[in-house]
């Protein structure tokens, strides 16, 4: 039977490397996702009309 091993010091620097990129990352989608939810919720947001091609040579 195999004994666990202690995790050299090289794995606990990757794992906080990752750990601190995902937060990075987990920020930005949060930034983009509250962007997102700011413009939409603007009284002044219309979903443009595309039914006849509106805006493309009319």
């Amino acid at each position: 039977m195999a004994f666990f091993r202690k995790s050299h010091e090289m794995h606990s620097r990757r794992f906080s490397r990752n750990l601190g990129l995902g937060v990075v990352l987990a920020a930005f989608v949060a930034l983009v996702f509250g962007l997102t939810v700011a413009k939409v919720s603007q009284d002044e947001f219309v979903i443009p009309d595309t039914a006849k091609g509106a805006g493309y040579g009319d």
